[in-house]
């Protein structure tokens, strides 16, 4: 039972994920120096379309240019989390 629950969810639930990336970028007045930016939103892996969009913005808008990304990201739904309900409670 447990192995359908498994597909069930696999296949109802998209992999949202907790997404941290951490952005090195060149100071826009002396390329020399390096800054660090953290970033964090709940995006769908493995494409990552936030960061993906927020990456373009930043090439697009912000001076500072990219040196490196850094990516972590962590589950929000695991498959083992979720399991049947064993009783069921009625009002009225």
């Amino acid at each position: 039972m447990l192995d359908s629950l498994d597909r069930f969810v696999k296949l109802q639930i998209p992999d949202w994920h907790l997404t941290t990336a951490e952005i090195l970028y060149h100071m826009p007045d002396n390329h020399a120096l390096l800054q660090s930016f953290i970033w964090q939103k709940v995006d769908l892996a493995p494409s990552f379309p936030e960061l993906s969009r927020f990456l373009a913005f930043w090439q697009r808008e912000i001076e500072g240019p990219l040196h490196s990304v850094r990516v972590a990201s962590a589950a929000l739904t695991r498959p083992a989390e979720l399991r049947y309900a064993g009783g069921e409670f009625r009002l009225h």
